[in-house]
């Protein structure tokens, strides 16, 4: 909003015709105003620290599951025999 008044006040100052600064300011607000779609590299990067982060969670859960799994078929041949 204030991108958009300092426009006014910018245009309005060198006597342009008030629908003119409508048009002008219509026509700029895509430009000025940046995509949601568009990540900085500082939104990357902290992105890829926290899907690491992740991933070394996920690597340490899937270990514990199978250590758990082989200990737990171990003593159920043990019982067997």
């Amino acid at each position: 909003m204030k991108i958009r008044l300092a426009m006014y006040e910018a245009l309005k100052s060198i006597n342009v015709p008030e629908p003119k600064i409508e048009a002008v300011i219509q026509a700029m607000e895509p430009a000025l105003h940046p995509s949601p779609a568009v990540k900085s590299d500082s939104d990357i990067a902290q992105f890829r620290a926290a899907l690491s982060q992740i991933e070394v969670s996920l690597t340490m859960n899937i270990g514990v599951m199978l250590f758990l799994a082989v200990g737990i078929l171990f003593t159920a041949v043990a019982f067997i025999h």
